[in-house]
């Protein structure tokens, strides 16, 4: 069914990366780092686009996070993700990918090892379960740091997550130009038309970037075919997980995680989705999801 909404909706794969990534609005995904790591960044120039194979295997279908990863004029490293559905193992996975930019920067022979720094910023379109009791808390800083002190122990390791769900700002209380970003990104296909609010050179840049009348039929298809894999896989991905964790209450933890697990899966399949992609959103081995398909 084509969409009725004026503007795209940034939480699917086609939406996200045709704002942030794509060459000719490289300068929105610039705006957006600056407004988010300003206080401790300072200003970042310009930005490059890196293959996000050398992120490790992210070959694998991962339809549930949409990635790109790039550097400054520093050469320091961003991986920015956008994480659509609830997902066992979603920070050891982040903390994981954040390995192979650090791994890539070791150099031949003599090296002192001196490393630059490496930023992952994970947009969630949900609220983690140990989060839940933080309901105006939608941005979390994360660095190594001492637990007595809370004094940063290594300052180049840096993970920032932007619970976008709790972002409940309207229009009239929006205060910073971050405020602004992260209204834009919530809220981007609700709107029909640019609010005064927002008329700044770079939203004028993305609403007409946005704007689903500008595309090419085939765009328009792409764009149709993403937006209803996003709506198929988060209604089935977070109803698998929201009934694994009332069947965890019922039944006693373990019992209620194998449950969830086995609805994921059994959704997912349903789903057609690929047993490497279900794999990577429960943390099964291939042998138990085919025992769980075996059983359907």
């Amino acid at each position: 069914m084509p969409t009725k909404e004026r503007y795209i909706n940034l939480f699917t794969d086609y939406g996200f990366k045709k704002i942030f990534g794509e060459e000719p609005n490289k300068n929105l995904l610039l705006d957006f780092l600056n407004e988010l790591l300003k206080e401790e960044q300072g200003e970042i120039r310009d930005l490059t686009y890196l293959k996000t194979e050398q992120l490790g295997d992210t070959h694998i279908d991962r339809k549930a996070i949409f990635d790109l990863y790039c550097e400054n004029e520093q050469g320091e490293k961003f991986i920015v993700e956008l994480q659509k559905s609830k997902q066992n193992f979603f920070k050891d996975r982040a903390l994981y990918y954040s390995t192979f930019p650090i791994r890539e920067q070791a150099e031949r022979g003599d090296w002192n090892f001196k490393l630059k720094a490496v930023y992952t910023v994970a947009i969630l379109d949900f609220v983690f379960d140990e989060d839940k009791d933080q309901p105006e808390k939608y941005r979390y800083d994360v660095k190594l740091s001492d637990i007595e002190t809370n004094r940063v122990f290594y300052d180049k390791l840096t993970f920032i997550y932007l619970e976008m769900p709790k972002f409940s700002k309207g229009l009239d209380e929006l205060e910073t130009r971050f405020d602004k970003w992260m209204y834009v990104i919530r809220n981007l296909n609700r709107l029909e038309r640019l609010p005064e609010t927002l008329r700044e050179q770079v939203f004028e840049q993305l609403f007409t970037t946005a704007e689903i009348a500008h595309f090419t039929p085939d765009q328009v298809r792409s764009y149709e075919k993403s937006l209803k894999y996003y709506r198929d896989m988060k209604n089935s991905l977070d109803t698998a997980f929201d009934e694994g964790k009332e069947e965890g209450r019922a039944e006693g933890k373990e019992e209620g995680e194998q449950k969830k697990e086995r609805e994921i899966v059994i959704n997912g399949l349903k789903q057609g989705l690929d047993l490497k992609m279900i794999a990577a959103l429960t943390g099964l081995q291939r042998e138990e999801i085919e025992k769980i398909k075996q059983e359907m």
